[in-house]
């Protein structure tokens, strides 16, 4: 069931977004070669925990398993969920940092990826076209719109860069639960899917690939990796739909 969000829920959700943006605005600031995934991970928890928020994936169960971090931290050909380790990044790595938090009851949810150092001129375009896919999906949620118009947005803008977008996961309603109706594809036709109603809050989160969208994933029952081994890149944004169309609640 889609549930319809008040101007009092949205403005306790612009809260726990906001701290969630913030989180990844310290992580951006401290992410540099020879840094550690769970050095990340133990930032992301502290600075939650600060704020009187609880982190949103730290224990998240699917189909049994049990996540075990707070942050998802996905590097180069990870797309999402990435498991925080000792391992150190390197100069040139690009990072999917995805995060969320529950404040007073409600969640917020959002996504970055970020280069370690200098990277290759194809990680940054990756980069920049997934980011520039993000807000062309945004900019169609308008009240009475078609959810197909943003999921084609989104794709075209992808496509038309020569990348692919991931079709085995996909964005989704959130509110006082992490994943609520309705999922958000980021392909499809323009005309199609539900309609879009003012009160709606979306997590909107185009995964791209530089090769094929095809997904593995890995031993661990959470990582998911790019097929072909190309890289992958990842943002989100938490977002209401407004009488004045759409408010992005994880952006400062």
């Amino acid at each position: 069931m889609i549930t319809i969000k008040s101007a009092r829920e949205i403005d306790v959700m612009r809260r726990a977004n906001v701290i969630v943006a913030e989180v990844l605005q310290e992580l951006r600031r401290v992410l540099r070669p020879g840094v550690t995934t769970l050095e990340l991970d133990e930032i992301a928890e502290e600075l939650t925990l600060k704020k009187n928020a609880t982190p949103a994936f730290k224990g998240y169960q699917v189909a049994g398993r049990i996540y075990p971090r707070s942050l998802c931290a996905s590097i180069n050909d990870e797309i999402v969920h990435g498991i925080p380790s000792a391992r150190a990044l390197k100069e040139g790595d690009i990072i999917g940092l995805d995060y969320g938090v529950i404040y007073q009851g409600y969640y917020g949810d959002s996504a970055v990826t970020v280069g370690v150092g200098k990277v290759s001129e194809e990680a940054e375009r990756l980069m920049r076209v997934t980011e520039q896919a993000l807000y062309r999906g945004i900019e169609q949620l308008k009240d009475g719109e078609r959810m197909g118009k943003l999921s084609s947005a989104i794709q075209h803008t992808a496509e038309d860069a020569g990348f692919s977008v991931v079709r085995s996961f996909v964005g989704h309603g959130i509110g006082r639960r992490l994943h609520e109706e309705p999922p958000v594809p980021n392909y499809g036709q323009p005309e199609s899917g539900l309609r879009l109603r003012q009160g709606m809050v979306l997590a909107i989160e185009p995964m791209v690939n530089v090769g094929g969208y095809d997904v593995t994933i890995k031993e661990d029952g959470w990582t998911a990796v790019t097929q072909d081994g190309s890289l992958s890149a990842h943002f989100e944004h938490s977002v209401a739909i407004t009488e004045n169309g759409p408010y992005i609640l994880s952006r400062l």
